[in-house]
């Protein structure tokens, strides 16, 4: 196969020799990454250059808002000549101080390394939670012995479902009784008086496991319960509605913690919240 034309300088050379996601020259110092084709900045992030690894990669930077520590997940596309998009990577970067710059590495895992990106990484969106409400699932467990995180979730014919999950992290048993309390943020953090929360997931659809009325029980530290958010995205007269964050105490007064469901309510106006129930395959203690 004949290589493609851009690649026929590297080729010449003979100088990259590879090593996981950084390069070196022949005299053993690190490749220089080369300026971005786009320059592309967006709410803090700036990609600073590409090039430089065994796959297609970019540098770029983080800069904290003046507002507080935040926990900043951004979606990055490499691009092939056309525009195409060859590659989707999110990345989360850990808490960054306000005014601070950190400077991180993207990589398109999934992209071969003998492809040719066409010179630019797009930012796509960008996301950040305050510090003190960052999730995770792993990691230290928290003061209050309760791990609430999301996971990525489900959709089917404008139907999404986004699970929330709790983990009993701490040492002592755990009761729980009832629905966590949620609260949809629109992209500044800001409250949505308007979207309807029902208790249940059968009050938008059946099937999506979110259904039943709040039952007690009991978790012992290590196990897990789960509850499910299901709403649908369908839009007819009025303005949609988008809440990419919800703010969620696992339980009325609890601590708060802020997950990224992105939802799209489209002109609905209605979340369906199920109750806590154990995990799958993880029995509370009675």
């Amino acid at each position: 196969m004949r290589p493609h034309p851009a690649l026929l300088p590297v080729l010449a050379s003979g100088l990259l020799l590879l090593t996981g996601c950084g390069t070196l020259t022949s005299a053993g110092e690190p490749a220089v990454p080369t300026p971005s084709a786009a320059g592309e900045e967006k709410d803090g992030i700036r990609v600073t250059g590409t090039g430089g690894c065994a796959r297609p990669c970019a540098t770029y930077t983080v800069t904290g808002p003046a507002d507080g520590p935040v926990v900043t997940t951004v979606s990055f596309e490499f691009r092939a000549a056309d525009g195409s998009v060859m590659d989707s990577v999110k990345e989360t970067v850990p808490a960054v101080a306000p005014g601070a710059t950190v400077s991180r590495t993207v990589t398109a895992a999934m992209v071969p390394p003998d492809s040719v990106v066409g010179g630019r990484v797009a930012i796509g969106t960008v996301r950040t939670v305050p510090a003190a409400e960052a999730s995770a699932p792993s990691g230290p467990c928290p003061p209050s012995g309760v791990r609430v995180y999301a996971d990525r979730g489900d959709s089917a014919m404008g139907l999404r479902v986004v699970g929330l999950h709790l983990e009993n992290c701490g040492t002592a048993p755990l009761s729980l009784d009832g629905y966590p309390d949620v609260q949809p943020l629109d992209e500044e953090h800001r409250a949505l008086p308007a979207v309807r929360i029902l208790q249940g997931g059968e009050a938008i659809a059946s099937g999506t496991g979110a259904e039943g009325p709040a039952r007690p029980f009991t978790l012992r530290p290590g196990a897990r319960a789960r509850a499910g958010l299901v709403w649908r995205n369908t839009t007819e007269a009025g303005e949609p509605v988008d809440a990419p964050y919800v703010r969620v105490r696992w339980r009325p007064g609890a601590a708060p913690v802020m997950v990224v469901p992105e939802l799209d309510l489209g002109t609905t106006g209605r979340l369906g919240v199920g109750p806590w129930k154990p995990a799958e395959g993880r029995a509370p203690a009675s």
